[in-house]
Parts: structure tokens; sequence; C-alpha cells
């Protein structure tokens, strides 16, 4: 069986801990992550200052797909980022029609509002992007720490961001994976 494939897009002004901590326990479940630069494959400025280098630019990942799941981390300047590209408009529109796996964190499900992307389904967000998501009325709202709805997962911020990753790991690769991938990463339960 071919490895699974993620794709993590990548916008100025992201959460670090977000970007990071999801690629990291994919890559340790065996799935293939390509970390896209939404504007290139320079050096991105995310939300702490902390600079990450995209394994390439989204232009020439997409090129490379189709991928399992499509993951969009938050943090406020990088989900304005996403929200505001026409190239993730087209990824998760495409990503959406069949059906595949789309993971947004924190504020990052504010990129699906923006670009029309799961209307009618249970989402979480960061407390602070609660009233942009839930305008319109466009979605049902969960409080839950992760929230799985058909194919989008989406959670709460950096705090969540293993449960997000382990959550992943097992809408793709099964419970089982997912519990020998967490054992050894110390988390609380």
């Amino acid at each position: 069986m071919a490895a699974k494939r993620a794709l993590v897009i990548l916008a100025k002004g992201a959460e670090e801990m977000e970007t990071v901590i999801p690629t990291d326990v994919m890559r340790r479940a065996g799935i293939k992550v390509t970390v896209a630069g939404l504007t290139g494959k320079d050096p991105v400025l995310c939300s702490r200052d902390v600079l990450i280098c995209p394994d390439m630019s989204l232009e020439e990942a997409r090129g490379q797909g189709p991928y399992d799941v499509v993951v969009l981390p938050g943090g406020n300047l990088g989900a304005q980022n996403l929200s505001e590209s026409p190239a993730v408009k087209e990824v998760l529109t495409e990503q959406d029609s069949k059906k595949g796996l789309i993971a947004a964190i924190c504020a990052g499900p504010t990129a699906l509002l923006a670009h029309g992307i799961g209307f009618g389904r249970r989402v979480t967000t960061h407390p602070l992007a609660k009233d942009k998501m839930m305008s319109g009325e466009h979605y049902k709202y969960s409080e839950n720490r992760v929230e799985k709805d058909e194919h989008f997962i989406t959670s709460r911020g950096p705090g969540t961001s293993f449960e997000f990753a382990l959550a992943i790991v097992e809408s793709l690769l099964g419970r089982e994976v997912a519990d020998q991938v967490k054992a050894p990463l110390v988390l609380k339960d």
C-alpha cells in the first residue's frame, strides 16, 4: 500500500505549533508530508517570529497531488492569508469535491468559511474565531477540542495540536497506528 500523503499549507503569520506538531506527528506515522509555502519556497515568518522553511511552493506541491489530507494551520494572519488565496480555494474545492480529508486548526477553519467549503458541517475553532466562523450560520459550532464531521477535522489551538494531529493519523491510518504514535510522545491523557 502506498504511503498516505499530506499537504500542509504554510502562510506568513501561521501559528508555529499548529504547523510543526501535525507535520511531525504525521511523519512519525509514516505519512509523507509536504509543507508548502503559500507564496513560494522562501522561509516563512510565523506568528511568534519563528522561521519555517517549506519543502516547496504551493504551486509546485499542487502538481504533485493528489493528497489524502490538506492541513490548514491557524494564526490570525496566517488564516487571513489562506482565506485571501485563490490557490487555496482551488486546493480546498478540489479536495472537498472528492471527499478528501480537510483538517484546519485554530483560526484556520475561517479559510473554509472564506472559500465556501464545508457548509453545514460541525466545526470548532479558537474561541476568538468563533464569532467570525458563525457569521452567516453556515456551520454548526462545537466546543470540542477536536471535531470530526465527515471528511472535515477542526480543532481549537496550539494546546490541541497533538490531539488534532492524532485525529488526522487515526482518520488516515486507523486507531491502532494513532495509538502507536501517541505512546512515545508521553502525552497526558
